[in-house]
């Protein structure tokens, strides 16, 4: 049976969410716009939705907006409060290892004149809050930092950065809480945040659903027009049953949550320690300050998409990082923007562990990653050793001929 170490992509649907869901799929499946009967029970299933989130998130139910996913939760946060902040300001303030669905929603703004002022972080990827409050100018409308990365799990001082913000009038926090939402308490009270985005399928909910909480009385520029849906915050036919499946999931992830936790840290810290004893393997993140089931690393002397495939073949399901650029050459920016160089960068391994994971699935784990490394790390030194040999081979230059014939050097 394969081995599945890759939660942080997605998790596999959970049977409470898909029940829930059912009903919404087959008799109750009428637009919860329509007046109708079908119409109004889809609107109840909705509705009732929008209350469990926003008792599971601390919030009320006009504050939730249900969205297709955390993708565009995110853009409708930071697009949505930069278009209604833009004549009291441009500068938004943001992180150097957010995800990409945040970072290049904010290169696109920059293209209409938005000043983005990309903060650093140290070895770790925390973010320093007085670098936060350090950048803030009058010009300032948002502030955008993770609640927990996606690669590495470092988890970062949201409140404290809320705190520093908030002697500022007038600018708007955000916060991705993707891939935190299944494994940290979300107390919307306590992190004092405006804007917050959560997926199902990282708490085992079905793909295709978001949400995003905004505060009542934060002002967003709805980003797609063609209906009164979601408040007129989010112009679309509503996914009713992934909004069903999204609160059932997220209503059972918070009542286990401490139990899930605290398996999960054993789990990792026996994983890290495993298979950070391994020469020249270097655990990435923040040795404390992380997601308990998140367990990333940079081996030296391999290359981390060759790894995981090999993995794979052999029944191990982990990644080199986010899985909106597996597949692709490029290196971890937030590896990159830790400090590590970029020939470590290309080592990079992530095992995320979920609610499913087992002890003796981790075990097994230990033992494949153990032989995949030393031998990817002996293919890679015999490769670089034939290289060098072939440098140093002398040049074989063909004899001297003229006309055809062989001239003699005597």
């Amino acid at each position: 049976m394969p081995i599945y170490l890759d939660h942080a992509a997605t998790t596999p649907l959970r049977r409470e969410a898909l029940e829930a869901m059912l009903p919404f799929l087959t008799d109750d499946f009428g637009n919860a716009s329509s007046l109708h009967g079908f119409g109004r029970r889809a609107r109840a299933g909705l509705d009732e939705a929008h209350e469990r989130v926003a008792r599971a998130l601390g919030a009320t139910p006009r504050e939730i907006v249900f969205t297709s996913g955390g993708t565009e939760a995110n853009n409708l946060a930071l697009k949505g409060a930069a278009w209604a902040g833009k004549a009291r300001g441009q500068r938004i303030i943001t992180s150097s290892v957010e995800h990409h669905s945040v970072g290049h929603s904010l290169r696109y703004l920059e293209k209409f004149g938005f000043e983005i002022v990309e903060l650093p972080v140290d070895r770790y990827g925390r973010v320093d809050p007085d670098d936060v409050e350090g950048a803030i100018t009058s010009k300032t409308i948002l502030v955008s930092i993770m609640l927990a990365n996606n690669e590495v799990g470092t988890i970062q001082p949201i409140a404290e950065i809320a705190a520093r913000v908030r002697r500022h009038k007038g600018i708007l926090i955000h916060t991705d809480a993707v891939q935190a939402a299944p494994y940290l308490e979300i107390d919307l009270g306590s992190l004092d945040v405006d804007l917050l985005t959560v997926a199902a399928h990282k708490f085992e909910g079905p793909k295709g659903v978001g949400a995003l909480f905004v505060r009542h009385g934060t002002n967003i520029l709805a980003q797609q027009q063609g209906g009164a849906q979601e408040r007129y915050r989010r112009a679309g036919t509503e996914n009713v049953a992934g909004a069903v499946g999204l609160a059932a999931a997220l209503e059972v992830t918070v009542a286990e949550r401490p139990q899930t936790v605290a398996r999960l840290r054993g789990l990792r810290e026996a994983l890290m320690a495993s298979v950070g004893a391994i020469d020249d393997v270097r655990q990435t993140g923040h040795p404390t300050e992380r997601l308990p089931g998140l367990a990333s690393f940079a081996v030296l002397g391999a290359e981390g998409g060759a790894m995981t495939i090999a993995l794979d073949l052999a029944g191990l399901a982990c990644s080199t990082g986010s899985a909106c650029v597996s597949g692709s050459n490029e290196v971890s920016h937030v590896l990159l923007a830790m400090g590590y160089p970029a020939d470590e960068a290309r080592g990079a391994l992530r095992l995320s562990l979920g609610r499913t994971t087992t002890t003796e699935e981790i075990a097994v784990a230990v033992e494949l990653l153990t032989g995949t490394i030393e031998s990817h790390r002996e293919a890679a030194e015999r490769l670089t050793a034939g290289r060098v040999m072939a440098q140093a081979r002398p040049v074989q230059r063909a004899p001297q001929t003229e006309a055809g014939i062989e001239v003699s050097a005597e």
